[in-house]
């Protein structure tokens, strides 16, 4: 079952693209954030979704608000998958212990071993605010991040 509106969002430590550790609660009092969860790096609907939020990227990652998209892909593939895609975002790898941080958020499919998709709109005190969750076969409309970040 994934996380719901009003529970504390689980604090997480993981890598980025350029191998840095990046943990949840460091946005705690600074910036909402985006937590968007994705099955896998260069599949064709994760590669639209997060193209929808690199080309609009002023309402998702700015002074207010930080997007962090996680996925179980290594920290080699993400950054490849950020180069060829021009994503200015962070991309965060759930690699091992293997979904571990999806599964907290209850987001992992066991049977595929990726997440499905995900997306958890935490506020600056830590708490879930909105939630999207959808199979892996459904895309995200970014309309709705605009609308949950504008209720903030």
């Amino acid at each position: 079952m994934p996380i719901q509106v009003g529970e504390e969002a689980p604090d997480f430590e993981l890598k980025d693209q350029d191998g840095q550790g990046r943990r949840l609660s460091d946005y705690r009092e600074k910036k909402n954030v985006v937590l968007v969860f994705y099955p896998l790096a260069f599949s064709g609907i994760c590669t639209g979704e997060l193209c929808q939020l690199r080309d609009d990227l002023s309402s998702f990652d700015n002074e207010e608000t930080a997007t962090l998209a996680v996925s179980v892909d290594s920290p080699y593939a993400l950054k490849a998958f950020a180069e060829r895609e021009g994503y200015r975002f962070t991309l965060l790898s759930d690699f091992w212990p293997h979904g571990g941080v999806a599964r907290a958020y209850g987001v992992f499919n066991e049977e595929r071993g990726f997440a499905i998709r995900g997306t958890f709109i935490v506020d600056k005190q830590g708490v879930v605010r909105h939630t999207i969750v959808h199979q892996p076969s459904q895309a995200r409309d970014p309309e709705e991040y605009r609308r949950a970040l504008a209720a903030l």
